[in-house]
């Protein structure tokens, strides 16, 4: 595919391929299973090769490995044979590399995996994610002499309406960890875009961005990153995991949206970063 910019998007939680082995351990019914899965967001975004921009996405759910962990975010209390890193909040929590629960809490296992078991995820599925998106934002950088790399994720309803204190609640949330991770001209040139498109955008309130933006996003060397929050309620009704009619017109915003983002950025050489 022939690079129209140094934009890459990427989908690390919409993956619905729940393996057997997983169906085996899991004592969750297969909608709870699904309930922290990012449902349907690369098929919002497969329009994004048709613009020149790569997509990549995880077909392997995040129940079964989070991308957007780091890699040593082991939990004890899942992994056999793992010593406690630190007061690592996210594992604590039950959401680290290897998730010990799903949306709410609810418990994943009724025991331990094996650290043998644990690592083989990692090695099969987190490793080559990884490998392949710094692959394709270095092919970026190197042809254009800047990245842009926006992570697409979803979000519940539930979550902006605890997070706003009106009644307009944010329908796009655009995270780059207070200006950590990308360029404020980048990221305002997209919420106002989304503005454009009849959304309202919010930044980094209630998500600032976790790992993967946290990697990769180096706005003084002219590589940036986001990361997409889309309000589940715009495309499908969570409670079914089933996509709603207004699904395609949702679609067709965002693609309005990455088209012109796009153009923007076309054979730019360099990007002024913050």
């Amino acid at each position: 595919m022939d690079l129209q910019s140094g934009i890459v998007v990427a989908s690390p939680h919409s993956g619905r391929n729940y393996r057997s082995s997983l169906d085996k351990q899991s004592i969750l019914d297969p909608i709870t299973l699904r309930s922290s899965e990012d449902a349907f967001v690369d098929e919002l975004m497969d329009f994004a090769p048709t613009l020149g921009i790569p997509l990549i996405c995880s077909e392997i759910p995040r129940a079964f490995v989070d991308l957007n962990r780091a890699r040593n975010e082991l939990d004890p209390a899942i992994i056999e044979g793992i010593k406690p890193n630190g007061q690592n909040p996210r594992v604590m929590s039950g959401l680290g590399v290897i998730p010990r629960v799903v949306a709410n809490g609810k418990e994943i296992y009724s025991g331990k995996l094996s650290k043998e078991a644990a690592f083989e995820r990692l090695e099969n599925f987190w490793d080559p994610y990884h490998s392949k998106l710094t692959e394709l934002l270095d092919r970026a950088y190197i042809q254009f002499g800047y990245s842009i790399l926006i992570d697409a994720h979803s979000m519940p309803h539930e979550a902006i309406l605890n997070a706003s204190s009106s009644f307009r609640t944010s329908q796009i949330v655009l995270g780059d960890r207070f200006g950590a991770t990308c360029s404020p001209e980048i990221i305002n040139d997209l919420i106002m875009l989304v503005a454009n498109n009849g959304l309202r955008a919010s930044r980094n309130i209630p998500f600032s961005g976790a790992y993967i933006v946290q990697k990769y996003g180096r706005p003084a060397f002219n590589r940036h990153a986001i990361q997409l929050e889309i309000d589940r309620s715009l495309y499908m009704d969570e409670r079914k995991i089933q996509k709603l009619e207004k699904f395609h017109k949702l679609k067709d915003k965002l693609f309005n949206i990455l088209r012109t983002f796009s153009q923007s950025h076309a054979c730019t050489t360099s990007i002024a970063a913050e």
